[in-house]
């Protein structure tokens, strides 16, 4: 099944912020494609985050397996983010001038039904420990997607030149 990206909305931010918001979005996509080039001001080399979809809180559940260049592991949680998680994110301990890259799938957003999600995401840096992250999720809220809040963990912000692009994809 071909798909068509139309860009919905970029952001590229210009100083340092808590957290990133895309409201409005519009119903007239099939699925939607959230792909974030981040990095963010917190002292060690990895930070963290979670989306928010229409501001729930508490219907969020993920199972993930992570590397980090020497290990595997995974695991799974439920209620314990106030959204869907994000990991992997270059803190400002990694290396000077790097950013993680994360694309976040969402189908079926409009549908009256569980949100699935999925997220790869993969930490650059030149240090021998460097993140790739695989993530399946759900949202139960049944309610369509209309805004999409990204937030981090920790009292942290994505620094400036942190970049968000929200495409729709359409089916053919």
């Amino acid at each position: 099944m071909a798909s068509t990206y139309t860009l919905i909305s970029a952001n590229t931010l210009s100083s340092s912020a808590a957290s990133v918001t895309f409201s409005a979005i519009p119903s007239t996509y099939t699925d939607l494609v959230l792909r974030v080039s981040g990095r963010t001001d917190a002292a060690g080399t990895v930070s963290s985050g979670y989306i928010q979809m229409n501001s729930v809180t508490s219907t969020y559940s993920y199972t993930f397996i992570r590397s980090d260049g020497a290990s595997a592991t995974s695991g799974n949680d439920s209620a314990s983010y106030a959204g869907f998680y994000i990991g992997g994110i270059d803190g400002g301990g990694a290396t000077a001038s790097t950013f993680s890259n994360h694309e976040i799938y969402i189908p079926s957003y409009s549908a009256s039904q569980a949100k699935p999600v999925g997220q790869i995401s993969s930490m650059e840096t030149n240090a021998t420990t460097a993140y790739t992250f695989g993530v399946a999720g759900l949202c139960s809220s049944t309610a369509a997607i209309s805004a999409l809040t990204i937030n981090l963990n920790g009292g942290v912000n994505f620094v400036s030149g942190s970049s968000f692009y929200l495409y729709g994809l359409k089916s053919s």
